[in-house]
């Protein structure tokens, strides 16, 4: 069995591996930090997560999520596996993100 929730569509479609799926599957995990460990597509089977994937679909954004942080999930999640943020960029920009001044959200509400 393959983690089909994680993987982007290169590697659903032609079982292709490479860094820039291993950056798709980063920002599933960033996903899954702001749902506080939700599956990725809980609602979905799994031949549907795979019909939401190829088809171009992207998780929506979570409640807690800071836009910036969501525009850095999109940018892993880019169709494209050389459109995708390399994972310097990434480090960059969450070390921007860690630096600017705390946003500070209502999780209760």
């Amino acid at each position: 069995m393959l983690p089909i929730r994680w993987m982007p569509p290169e590697s659903i479609m032609y079982r292709k591996f490479t860094t820039e799926s291993d950056v798709w599957s980063f920002g599933v995990i960033l996903w899954e930090i702001f749902t506080y460990g939700k599956q990725p597509w809980f609602q979905l089977a799994n031949n549907e997560v795979i019909e939401c994937i190829t088809q171009g679909r992207v998780l929506e954004r979570p409640r807690v999520c800071p836009k910036e942080l969501y525009d850095i999930m999109l940018g892993c999640w880019q169709r494209e596996p050389q459109q995708r943020l390399i994972i310097k960029d990434i480090q960059k920009k969450l070390l921007a993100l860690m630096k600017s001044t705390p946003v500070y959200l209502d999780i209760l509400g």
